[in-house]
């Protein structure tokens, strides 16, 4: 499928499926903040580093915050009840834990770039801040929730629950849970 016709982002009435989609763009961003250092070298803060930072401020100070707040007050305390169902991990309980704690640990090191990343947006910098051990963090993190975590989401957890996530996650936002 061509880049223009890609299909559209997962709904609230696929919570598992926005929660995938937004790790796709977490990605999307840090493999920007990864060229980010080189361009900055070469270039320094021209249109293009500029835009690249203001886009990668924009993903982690507005959507990032949402998704922490939707695997920790809703997501992983609705997975940890659903314990002992058919296809249950025996890990998990810990992984959870791991990863909860990870969020305020990967938030600080978001705040610890921001400033460069705000110098560069605005043009007045040409280097950032060592960004490469919380790309690597948060990768490693990401990759726990898409192997380990929404897989089971999906084997365990029930339609309603499903669907209470939704609108949670909607709510959270400001937007009807409803299809559209």
């Amino acid at each position: 499928m061509s880049a223009f016709l890609k299909a559209p982002a997962p709904g609230f009435d696929d919570p598992l499926g926005l929660l995938g989609a937004c790790h796709g763009r977490i990605i999307e961003r840090l493999d920007t903040l990864e060229r980010l250092p080189p361009h900055l070298r070469r270039h320094g803060p021209d249109a293009q580093a500029q835009l690249a930072a203001r886009r990668i401020l924009e993903y982690f100070d507005r959507a990032a915050p949402h998704h922490h707040a939707d695997e920790d007050r809703d997501f992983f305390p609705l997975l940890a009840a659903a314990e002992g169902r058919a296809g249950w991990d025996e890990g998990v309980p810990d992984l959870i834990a791991r990863l909860a704690g990870e969020h305020p640990l990967l938030e600080q090191g978001w705040q610890a770039l921001r400033a460069s990343l705000e110098e560069v947006a605005g043009g007045r910098a040409d280097a950032i801040g060592d960004a490469a051990g919380w790309i690597a963090a948060t990768r490693a993190h990401l990759a726990l929730e898409e192997e380990r975590i929404l897989p089971l989401a999906a084997r365990v957890l029930t339609p309603g629950e499903l669907e209470a996530l939704g609108r949670a996650m909607a709510a959270r936002r400001g937007v009807d849970a409803a299809p559209g």
